[in-house]
């Protein structure tokens, strides 16, 4: 991954989290590196799509530690994340097109937005307002931000929620490509991811 200065590796230590005065998770541990993908799996109400939010900085842990070595040193962690979470956060009025715009320049880096909508097969619907898009089209939508801005770890809520088994494979060959290039994904997932080898990680219920 460009940017980046050699092996990343994404770690939690003994991580907690409360919310609304209820432990969510405690005690949790885990470890991603450069190349691997680690699918958080357990019950509704685990804490699954909650760990991701904190890794992306979007929620405080209560206690332990969350790291990230040899990433690009002036940047955040929160810097370095795609978080896809269950709303695809689009405007229906704004294009196809216009939506992945506004995302690029949101996310504030150098963005390919054709590229991304070539990826995900959306090119063909550049022009079309976004409030016309089938739910498995939204979804697409919403993942092509993962190629339109580079960056080295995707936090991903049930990626394939919504999607058809093309659209499955074709996320499954982003995924493999985004792995080969040295980058990292965290997914939180009910079923199979459409990826090999990915490690897991199981939380209980709280």
């Amino acid at each position: 991954m460009s940017g980046q200065s050699g092996a990343m590796r994404l770690s939690g230590t003994g991580l907690s989290c409360v919310r609304g005065g209820q432990q969510v998770f405690s005690g949790l541990s885990f470890e991603v590196v450069s190349g691997q993908a680690l699918a958080l799996t357990g019950q509704n109400g685990a804490g699954k799509t909650t760990l991701l939010r904190v890794i992306a900085g979007l929620l405080a842990h209560t206690e332990g530690k969350l790291e990230l070595a040899g990433g690009e040193t002036e940047a955040s962690v929160s810097e370095q994340v795609h978080y896809v979470g269950h709303q695809d956060a689009l405007k229906p009025s704004l294009s196809v097109a216009e939506n992945l715009k506004f995302w690029a320049a949101f996310l504030g880096k150098k963005s390919t937005v054709n590229a991304g909508l070539e990826a995900v097969g959306l090119s063909g619907l550049a022009d079309l307002p976004a409030g016309y898009l089938s739910a498995g089209q939204r979804r697409r939508l919403a993942l092509a931000r993962l190629v339109c801005v580079e960056r080295p770890i995707w936090l991903l809520d049930e990626p394939t929620a919504a999607l058809d088994t093309a659209s499955q494979e074709k996320l499954g060959e982003l995924m493999r490509g985004h792995l080969a290039n040295g980058g990292m994904i965290v997914a939180a997932t009910h079923g199979p991811l459409p990826i090999s080898n990915a490690a897991e990680l199981r939380l209980g219920a709280h």
